[in-house]
């Protein structure tokens, strides 16, 4: 496999854990991607504020205000005055999960890969298939952590 095929396998990925999300009552803005990106970040590095995470994600700004609105009206986060500067706030994970965090976290993936695994004539996957792809997700996920990602950006010297 090289860096493009690598690049290319994370991207469907990304798309099959969009599906297999259950999609939010209300739509308030804000990217779903960019709103797991930057949960992602305040849970690798809480007591976090806006501008380090638009820094380490790469995101802007704007976009990161957006999701922190999002996910702090989700439950998923809170954000507190930064005592050292009252104009900035400090972002953490949540103490205890909100209801829509639970919903997320007990989705599973096995309708998403059920669906891409099918035939393109509808056909369902084949269960055998289904397994060795639910077990490499398996090893991938206990090997490739997100903090890798916070490694990979300095792999070499250029970001991620």
């Amino acid at each position: 496999m090289n860096g493009v095929e690598l690049f290319l396998l994370g991207r469907a990925l990304m798309k099959i854990g969009e599906q297999a999300m259950p999609r939010p009552a209300t739509a308030s803005g804000g990217s779903g991607r960019t709103v797991v990106v930057v949960l992602g970040d305040v849970v690798s590095h809480p007591g976090t504020t806006v501008g380090e995470i638009a820094t380490r994600t790469g995101l802007p700004q704007s976009q990161v205000s957006t999701a922190i609105a999002r996910l702090e009206e989700a439950g998923s986060i809170d954000a507190t005055p930064d005592p050292a500067d009252r104009r900035r706030r400090l972002v953490n994970p949540a103490d205890k999960p909100s209801a829509r965090v639970a919903e997320v976290r007990a989705a599973t993936v096995d309708a998403a890969l059920a669906a891409v695994l099918a035939g393109p004539d509808g056909t369902a996957s084949d269960p055998i298939t289904l397994g060795e792809v639910a077990a490499a997700l398996d090893v991938l996920a206990r090997h490739l952590t997100p903090a890798i990602a916070t490694r990979a950006r300095d792999f070499d010297g250029r970001e991620a």
